[in-house]
């Protein structure tokens, strides 16, 4: 398939994950003024070309809008969930700048991201089970026995109750059995 357009890079899936800010749950919308002309609007121009497709990719539940050519300095709205909103200021500031700044107000951070990755990996998989997954014993998933601690397991299923059982019904060593 040729890559055709504007810096056609930015539009492969491996340049699409390499993103590293995912924004927190409460983040609904988040919308872009800047202008397509002047120096004070060029880290954020940078930022929508370069950048956004991988904060989109990151973040497919946040709704995005660009604004173009509206206001007379550059800035970031955020919605959050009922009444918040925040305000980020990208005037002068270098796409990279803005991307750490965006992360550090609204992005996750590392152990919430590392959760988020083990509750994942849980839920994957129903099969695990102990601490850190979504059920601490085998005891929990359904047709499965009981753990002898809650509920006391019947006699045919216990050892010992059955190797005297089985030894009631076996004649002694060295004795045959009535024919």
């Amino acid at each position: 398939m040729p890559m055709k357009g504007r810096f056609p890079l930015r539009r492969t899936l491996r340049y699409l994950q390499q993103g590293s800010v995912y924004l927190k749950d409460d983040v609904k919308i988040l919308i872009i003024n800047f202008n397509t002309f002047g120096m004070p609007s060029k880290g954020t121009r940078d930022f929508v070309f370069y950048n956004l497709p991988q904060l989109q990719f990151k973040n497919p539940s946040i709704q995005m809008k660009t604004f173009k050519n509206i206001t007379p300095s550059p800035f970031i709205r955020c919605f959050l969930g009922e009444d918040g909103e925040v305000l980020i200021d990208t005037d002068s500031k270098s796409n990279l700048e803005i991307i750490e700044h965006l992360n550090k107000v609204l992005g996750k951070s590392e152990e919430v991201l590392e959760r988020e990755r083990k509750a994942q990996e849980s839920r994957s998989n129903p099969a695990h089970f102990g601490d850190g997954y979504l059920r601490k014993c085998i005891c929990e998933i359904p047709g499965q026995v009981p753990c002898p601690g809650l509920v006391p397991l019947p006699q045919e299923l216990r050892g010992k109750f059955r190797d005297i059982c089985d030894r009631s019904l076996k004649p002694p060593r060295g004795v045959l059995p009535d024919s």
